[in-house]
């Protein structure tokens, strides 16, 4: 299956960064390259790309859309939150933008083998990002304890029946081994009540919780985001998309905190903390796909954009 994903808000994406020529930019979350497609065209004839992903499908895809700007970009397969380590290898201290897309790709939706989807039974209990990890789907649901299961299911996937579905879960590996996307659907939808499965797919949920824990997507995130956005030069800027609201609130949270300019106690007379504003926020709203955008691509209907400027 050729890898293939259409780049969401990819216009209000690249309006955002502010793209210029000669610039050096950063995409961690490369996938299949079509925001890295078009940051590279629009800062021709020298601006310079520096990308990571962890899914080497993704890098081999992604080398291939690129070879016509052979010269201008490295990649390198790691996660973007090692984005320190890849400044060193490319010699690059600053740079002038950043993008972060946390959507899964497509193709890895669409990929039975990729396992990430609730709607192909048949496939593995995998959802790996980076096929070389030995911690799967199938991993976590057939080793881990039901405690742990159910504060996965809570936490991440914000799934009210997080503890009937671990108790089946535990109930139903005792007789057999989960391996398949199916067993898991079954589970999940004998543990909600019919009348709760009316508003989409019952399974959604676990499986993003699950994505998520397998992939520890969301562990230093905040971390990362302060970090990323400090390596931008001045007038630099970060555009996030995030596509549920555990990332959006974290890089909301950090957003915040770095625009605010001291945090000292108001009933001090003179700030003693020296905080200094660090960015200015573009989006004081994220800012969402458009109607039409939803219409030509479904998955873009809960992606949220948020920009921020650096100014110091």
């Amino acid at each position: 299956m050729a890898f293939s994903h259409l780049p969401v808000m990819l216009e209000e994406c690249l309006e955002g960064l502010n793209v210029k020529n000669g610039g050096i930019y950063f995409d961690g979350t490369l996938g299949g390259a079509g925001h890295s497609y078009e940051i590279l065209k629009r800062s021709a004839p020298d601006g310079r790309l520096i990308a990571t992903d962890l899914d080497t499908d993704a890098i081999t895809a992604a080398t291939e859309r690129l070879k016509e700007f052979k010269g201008r970009f490295e990649i390198f397969n790691c996660n973007y939150k090692d984005y320190s380590s890849a400044f060193e290898k490319a010699g690059v201290d600053k740079v002038d933008g950043v993008l972060l897309d946390f959507g899964v790709s497509s193709y890895q939706l669409d990929c039975e083998e990729r396992g990430f989807s609730y709607m192909k039974p048949n496939a593995p209990l995998d959802m790996r990002m980076d096929k070389s990890s030995p911690f799967t789907a199938e991993t976590l649901l057939n080793e881990f304890s039901e405690k742990r299961i159910a504060e996965i299911l809570r936490e991440y996937g914000e799934e009210r029946f997080a503890c009937q579905i671990a108790a089946n879960v535990v109930k139903v590996r005792q007789k057999e081994r989960l391996t398949s996307c199916g067993q898991f659907v079954n589970i999940i939808e004998s543990s909600i009540p019919k009348k709760f499965q009316q508003n989409g797919p019952a399974a959604r949920k676990s499986f993003q919780a699950v994505r998520i824990a397998v992939n520890e997507e969301l562990d230093g995130l905040y971390d990362c985001v302060t970090g990323l956005t400090r390596r931008l030069k001045k007038g630099g800027r970060i555009a996030i998309l995030t596509f549920h609201s555990l990332e959006d609130r974290i890089v909301k949270r950090a957003f915040k905190e770095m625009e605010i300019d001291c945090i000292c106690d108001k009933s001090l007379p003179v700030c003693v903390c020296g905080k200094k504003r660090e960015i200015e926020i573009i989006t004081k709203k994220p800012t969402v796909a458009t109607l039409n955008e939803v219409a030509l691509n479904t998955r873009s209907k809960c992606a949220k954009l948020r920009i921020a400027e650096r100014i110091i």
